[in-house]
């Protein structure tokens, strides 16, 4: 496992803890949103419990889409280590082949279609003995 000072993941923390903050709230309602007896999705409680603080699935994705491709690429080469697909031994493999998979195609999309993209983010740091829970907000 690399030294604390030899990794580069190549995006900030500051970045990563955004992404992860902005995904957990995401996915918090999503799941909330599953309820079929909600009778009136125009009340205003429904309405509210939309878009709480913009954290909406467009600005999550704008949010990468201002990220260069080398930040793009480390965020899914995290993903990937949260998930395990690799080690953080691995890491420029990961982000080798993250950047590779990256050509032509939109990250957003591909980050958004993974299940649980908040914690898997925040495991791929922890995996590099960094914590996202330390980043100020």
């Amino acid at each position: 496992m690399p030294d604390d000072d030899d990794v580069d993941l190549g995006i900030s923390l500051e970045a990563v803890a955004a992404i992860v903050d902005h995904a957990r709230a995401l996915q918090g309602k999503e799941e909330a949103g599953t309820d079929p007896t909600g009778e009136d999705e125009n009340s205003e409680a429904a309405l509210l419990e939309e878009t709480p603080d913009d954290m909406t699935e467009d600005s999550l994705r704008a949010f990468i889409a201002e990220l260069n491709e080398d930040e793009q690429a480390s965020l899914i080469a995290l993903a990937w280590t949260g998930r395990g697909d690799y080690g953080p031994e691995e890491w420029d493999e990961a982000r080798a082949l993250a950047a590779e998979r990256n050509e032509g195609r939109d990250p957003a999309d591909y980050l958004l279609a993974m299940d649980n993209l908040g914690d898997l983010l925040a495991e791929g740091v922890a995996a590099f003995g960094l914590s996202i829970e330390d980043v100020e907000r």
